[in-house]
């Protein structure tokens, strides 16, 4: 398998004449991700970020400033037709932004074209035809296994097969907009039935989302060794989860309406490109685990297939944001703590033929490290409630309570090159609707 190689537009020396990508904690000219932004007043449209500016890529296009491959598809208000395209191609538009934003010779033509980002509206990026979330993060699913079946923490398939399930495309959305806690029903172990209200045990979940590239034909399967080439790129995403109507609900078939109601992902795609020298190894398997099956297996895979990525998550309540006081960080951890690779996640989901299309939208489940200090989830951190989190202005949280707001944060970083990172995936939480009497 070939991954995206590091070039001249990962070099630490390369600075910007947009004053502020220099040294910006997320996007400096190294980074360049790519989304979809409405100035005030105007129309969505593609633009990639630089420091604190967007440049809008359609006006770019327009001039006749980038090449005709990518140019050709940057008319829309969406990424889903640049996405398709193949990775040489994305490879050219991500050298040529680069070259325009260095070179000051560029400067008079594109400060008409930058737009303030705080003054924008960001959207999806893509439009997300199906989205699938995966269960890859091992330590999360030892540890909600061992509080659901404590004899039994991890199923037998879990180390031959990366378990995922299909989600609701409908209800993904991008950072900012508020979640509504959702209505279901909930049965209390000390309950002999069920009662329908607002879930009481609201929680977050730590990801990775994953943006689909070049499709496969139905029927086709993504060999091991192609899968980098149908990755577009990567974000953060928060699938929220109402572990009430979740524990209720999930036997025999799974996830359903304690899932679908929300999910959240930032709205800056951090292309394959970008995270070239940000690449590891895959740790390796314990020793007694079973080695994957063919088809999942690739050595270049296995040397570079993970990503060096510092997750982190964070809490602001209402009572913290009325007193002024900055988000409590609840965790943090490395994204290599995932027991699948994205390529085998990719090459998994269409190996029966399933075909993937530009935009589709993967998750790779709750990332969670070893310890307390990189939990993934409120359910792990308190113990499913048991062992409510005491916050640094004396308030407790067992769950997500209306008026908190989650910030999911990721960066990379790497000597000798730029540390980049991915911008926040947030969003608060807005009471229940009335249910129905």
């Amino acid at each position: 398998m070939s991954l995206p190689a590091i070039d001249e537009t990962h070099d630490l020396a390369r600075a910007s004449w947009v004053d502020s990508a220099n040294g910006h904690a997320d996007f400096p000219i190294q980074n360049l991700p790519l989304g979809v932004f409405a100035p005030d007043g105007g129309e969505p449209r593609a633009g990639v970020a630089i420091g604190e500016l967007i440049l809008d890529l359609r006006a770019c296009a327009d001039l006749g400033l980038l090449p005709v491959a990518s140019a050709m598809v940057l008319n829309d208000a969406s990424l889903n037709r640049l996405f398709a395209l193949p990775a040489a191609d994305r490879t050219a538009l991500r050298r040529r932004l680069s070259e325009l934003l260095s070179d000051k010779a560029h400067a008079a033509a594109l400060k008409p074209l930058l737009y303030a980002e705080a003054a924008c509206e960001l959207g999806l990026p893509a439009r997300v035809g199906d989205y699938t979330d995966f269960y890859v993060g091992i330590h999360h699913a030892r540890n909600i296994g061992a509080q659901l079946r404590p004899d039994n923490p991890l199923l037998p398939n879990y180390k031959y097969v990366p378990i995922g399930y299909h989600g609701r495309a409908s209800s993904v959305r991008p950072t900012g907009v508020a979640v509504t806690r959702p209505n279901g029903q909930r049965k209390p172990p000390d309950s002999d039935a069920p009662d329908f209200g607002p879930a009481r045990r609201l929680d977050y979940e730590l990801e990775l989302g994953v943006w689909i590239g070049p499709g496969n034909p139905l029927g086709q399967p993504i060999p091991i060794g192609e899968a980098a080439y149908h990755i577009a790129g990567f974000c953060l995403l928060n699938d929220w989860s109402a572990r009430d109507l979740q524990v209720w609900e999930y036997q025999p078939l799974g996830p359903f309406l304690a899932k679908s109601f929300h999910t959240t992902v930032s709205p800056w795609v951090i292309t394959a490109e970008a995270l070239a020298p940000f690449r590891v190894a895959q740790p390796t398997r314990p020793d007694g685990d079973p080695t994957p099956l063919p088809y999942l297996w690739d050595d270049a895979d296995q040397r570079g297939g993970a990503l060096g990525l510092e997750l982190s998550v964070s809490l602001l309540t209402a009572a913290m944001r009325e007193r002024g006081l900055p988000p409590h960080r609840l965790t943090t951890g490395p994204a290599s703590n995932m027991y699948w690779t994205v390529a085998q996640i990719v090459t998994h989901h269409a190996s029966n033929g399933c075909n993937l299309t530009p935009g589709d939208l993967l998750g790779t489940g709750t990332i969670s490290a070893p310890t307390r200090d990189g939990f993934g989830s409120l359910f792990e951190l308190t113990r499913n409630g048991a062992e409510p989190l005491t916050l640094p202005n004396g308030e407790t949280r067992a769950f997500l309570e209306t008026g908190d707001e989650v910030i999911l944060t990721a960066s990379a970083s790497r000597d000798g090159y730029a540390s980049i990172g991915f911008g926040a995936c947030r969003a608060q939480i807005l009471p229940a609707p009335m249910a129905a009497s």
